[in-house]
């Protein structure tokens, strides 16, 4: 079984440019039009461009934005290096919403990409 996740944005271009310069992702294929295959080491995500407004499933009363939303499912990169992949991500357009480091955990920074889809960096290992 293999397993990946899929994440909207609204535009493809700006998805794929985000997810490689943050956290290293190559394109790997298009598949279909408005789609975005992306790998990194054994790591696979999926871009799919949907505008802003539409319906996420049909009968929903939702519809899709990309200003910061909350979400029950997010993706958490774990990470070797905390600071120089937080830094890069900051760098391609995500915010760091909240930052722990320090005590028995591993660092961990809540950040949303730029198309208000959250995420977790979570370092490593403790910086005590």
């Amino acid at each position: 079984m293999k397993y990946s996740v899929s994440i909207d944005v609204p535009n493809l271009d700006e998805g794929i440019r985000f997810y490689c310069n943050a956290f290293g992702f190559a394109e790997a294929s298009r598949p279909v039009e408005g789609y975005a295959v992306l790998k990194c080491d054994d790591c696979e995500i999926g871009l799919l461009q949907k505008r802003a407004g539409t319906k996420p499933a049909e009968g929903s009363d939702d519809s899709r934005r990309y200003e910061r939303h909350w979400t029950p499912v997010h993706i958490d990169f774990k990470v070797e290096d905390f600071e120089e992949v937080l830094d890069s991500a900051l760098q391609a357009g995500a915010k760091c919403e909240q930052k722990f480091e320090g005590g028995t955990h591993p660092p961990v920074a809540f950040c949303s990409d730029p198309f208000g889809n959250g995420f977790c960096i979570i370092g490593s290992k403790s910086n005590e």
